[in-house]
């Protein structure tokens, strides 16, 4: 516990990896142990033995009533029945919900009853490791939204603790915010994974060590430089060799080819060329 904790008592609601990565992280600022809710009793015991300084309890009530900050940390899909739960009571705390589906007007029914509420998205990703995400929790960036100032500052008050940056992003603004991490991440990961197969196919017995400097240069370089990072044969415009590539695809890894052709047209899109008779070549040797 620090010397002045930020909170009088912390509440969390959720046991998962992300509510016991954020205690783990927050207890040193509650000066009452966190108190930790979850529908399952072994969860939420597992989740106090992973925070430390924390406790279970069965009911909502006892974060309305002694809380004076409370974490949603839900599935998405869980938070609106964990919102009408709080809703039906008085509430003088900050609540924040950690989904980066969804901005600050999904807790308005908390905010009616007294609550300072706003959205805390962490950008990172939680594998099951507490100890390893809160140091990964310095220097992150946390996606931030509220529905007035003083739930900004709020906001940006919690993200200061974790040792984040935040980063306001408007209410109307966070589904196309949540499309682009989902793209980045998410697809990134299809993409390495169908380079390994075809590389696997091609007889590499180690894949990801072929791979991983390559990739980690390429990645660095476009987050530097967007698609001017971009180097190959697309960028010279060379139609034999993405033929091979299209022939090679079809025969040994077929499974990859729709997202090969997919990405590689995205691509001459973006470079904004026309390509035409590369573009023919994509969608004639694809079948469609």
């Amino acid at each position: 516990m620090t010397e002045h904790p930020a909170y009088r008592q912390i509440g969390l609601i959720g046991t998962g990896r992300v509510a016991r990565a954020l205690g783990l992280a927050l207890a040193p600022h509650s000066a009452a142990p966190i108190l930790v809710q979850g529908r399952n009793p072994d969860h939420a015991a597992a989740a106090v033995e992973a925070i430390g300084r924390a406790q279970t309890v069965a009911l909502s009530t006892s974060l309305s009533s002694h809380c004076d900050l409370i974490l949603l940390a839900v599935a998405d899909d869980a938070l609106p029945a964990v919102i009408a739960d709080l809703a039906t009571m008085p509430l003088s705390a900050t609540i924040c919900h950690v989904s980066g589906r969804s901005g600050a007007a999904l807790l308005d029914p908390l905010r009616a009853q007294g609550a300072t509420t706003a959205a805390v998205h962490p950008v990172m990703t939680f594998t099951g490791n507490p100890a390893a995400e809160v140091a990964r929790m310095h220097g992150a960036r946390f996606a931030i939204t509220g529905a007035d100032a003083p739930a900004i500052a709020a906001a940006r008050r919690l993200v200061a603790l974790l040792g984040g940056v935040a980063v306001e992003v408007a209410e109307a603004h966070r589904p196309l915010y949540h499309a682009a991490l989902c793209h980045a991440a998410n697809h990134l990961v299809t993409l390495i994974a169908g380079a390994a197969d075809a590389l696997i196919a091609a007889g590499v017995a180690e894949p990801g060590a072929l791979l991983a400097p390559l990739v980690r240069a390429a990645l660095d370089n476009s987050l530097d430089r967007r698609i001017h990072a971009l180097s190959g044969p697309l960028l010279r415009g060379d139609r034999q060799t993405i033929g091979n590539h299209l022939t090679a695809l079809r025969a040994h890894a077929p499974e990859l080819l729709p997202a090969y052709r997919a990405m590689a047209l995205a691509t001459l899109d973006a470079l904004d060329r026309d390509e035409s008779a590369l573009r023919d070549d994509l969608s004639r040797q694809s079948g469609c």
